[in-house]
């Protein structure tokens, strides 16, 4: 039953990330990423299990100065870049605006949520 609800919290981060994808804003990429994290404009940020521990560790980093959220996408770049309904693998997402989505308030770690 554990492996049950992992994969139906799989399909929800999924399910959120493709309502953001339609009606709010993003960037991907750790470059972009962190450019949002250091002007203030990310509000959650999504790294997946394979990103490298360097780039992870910059990105925790500016999100921590930033107070931005941060969600480890349990799947790997590959199954990243999908799930936001793009062809090309993608290791960091950044979320500026959740549009109609419900993700940002969802994380545990994000903005406005109680930990």
């Amino acid at each position: 039953m554990v492996k049950k609800g992992k994969k139906g919290g799989l399909e929800s981060i999924n399910s959120r990330l493709a309502l953001v994808m339609k009606s709010g804003k993003f960037t991907l990429g750790s470059k972009t990423s962190i450019k949002c994290l250091r002007s203030g404009k990310a509000k959650l940020i999504i790294i997946c299990n394979n990103c490298p521990p360097i780039r992870k560790s910059e990105i925790e980093y500016y999100a921590m100065l930033s107070k931005t959220g941060v969600h480890h996408y349990t799947g790997n770049n590959v199954e990243l870049g999908p799930a936001c309904g793009k062809l090309p693998r993608v290791s960091v997402l950044a979320i500026t605006d959740a549009g109609d989505s419900d993700i940002i308030k969802a994380q545990p770690g994000a903005e406005g949520a109680t930990a």
